[in-house]
């Protein structure tokens, strides 16, 4: 049996809770302010009340149902998850009857899923949560899951190691970031391409070399051909063939995301570059999971200060919808962050 949750402030057990909730595909202006049931954990979830939710461009696909493709799985005319907000840092409020190893009050900090973090409680599956120590606080905590993890699978699955010479596309947004700290951490030689305003920031973070990526592209001769261990391309708009020009004999190129249409948005290309791949020059799309030890491993290094999250804004709950919409125009760099105090 799960235990009651109180209202701040109160011995009530509270009923209902403030959320932003979407009735509609669409862009920013769908997503409204309302009151929902405070929901049940089942067997094996935690409650938890959410202190900060980290938002990322999956969030706002999800909002807008783009492409066509997504809807297939969360809902053809309108989403079934109608909060957005996937990563969640929150504190333990209820338990289900199956959970073990966290109790009520505990910190917490977890990719929920396809939603719900928006809220003022949030359903977290016990399987899927981290605890968080005190020395990292839910802002950061809540900036780690989706872009963290997305970054770490992808150095993996280009096997960065030491040594390696790495090409980071796409370097100032969220999971750029944290793949830009992510590959200096382990050794590797660190070239990217970011927005003029954020090259300072991908030097700091440990790139040897940053460019402009309106001035320099695959192609280029600031990157010279044959010369990467790596190519990670979180960007999406360069050619295949571009990228895979770039590689070393044993490289790989590794796809995070990617440009395209209405209804298929990233798979044509992604599906182009098995076609394209080949043994010696690489190309890989990702498709990342959320790990449990990967976000273990995440909270430690920002608890020890090995890496740090960027967070370019925090916005408070009241103002959830401008954080959507910063998100959904495309520009942030690195992550944004709703408190939910």
């Amino acid at each position: 049996m799960t235990e009651n949750v109180s209202a701040p402030g109160s011995s009530t057990p509270a009923t209902t809770m403030p959320a932003w909730l979407q009735h509609s595909y669409g862009g920013p202006e769908v997503v409204v302010s309302d009151q929902l049931p405070v929901p049940t954990p089942g067997a094996t979830d935690l409650l938890v009340r959410v202190r900060a939710c980290g938002i990322h461009a999956g969030d706002v696909r999800l909002m807008r149902g783009d492409p066509y493709l997504v809807r297939l799985a969360f809902g053809i005319r309108r989403p079934r998850a109608r909060t957005r907000g996937m990563d969640v840092a929150g504190t333990v409020v209820a338990v289900g009857p199956g959970v073990t190893g966290f109790r009520i009050d505990d910190e917490v900090v977890a990719e929920i899923g396809v939603g719900g973090g928006l809220a003022e409680y949030a359903i977290m599956p016990a399987a899927r949560a981290v605890a968080r120590p005190a020395d990292v606080s839910a802002q950061l905590a809540a900036a780690l899951p989706v872009s963290g993890g997305t970054a770490v699978q992808a150095l993996d699955a280009a096997h960065v190691a030491s040594g390696s010479r790495v090409l980071v596309i796409g370097a100032a947004g969220g999971v750029g970031t944290f793949t830009v700290q992510l590959a200096a951490q382990r050794g590797a030689e660190v070239w990217a391409l970011a927005g003029e305003r954020a090259l300072d920031l991908v030097a700091d973070l440990g790139a040897g070399h940053a460019f402009d990526y309106t001035r320099v592209q695959p192609g280029s001769p600031e990157l010279p051909a044959g010369s990467f261990d790596a190519v990670i391309d979180i960007a999406g708009t360069a050619p295949l063939t571009e990228l895979q020009g770039l590689l070393r004999d044993g490289g790989t190129v590794v796809l995070v995301s990617g440009a395209g249409g209405k209804i298929l948005g990233p798979m044509g290309r992604m599906l182009k570059a098995v076609f394209l791949s080949r043994r010696r020059r690489r190309i890989r799309p990702l498709a990342a999971a959320a790990k449990t030890e990967i976000l273990t491993q995440l909270v430690e290094l920002t608890a020890q200060s090995s890496i740090r999250p960027v967070i370019e804004q925090t916005y408070p709950f009241d103002a959830a919808r401008d954080a959507l919409a910063h998100v959904d125009a495309g520009h942030a760099v690195g992550k944004v962050v709703v408190t939910v105090e």
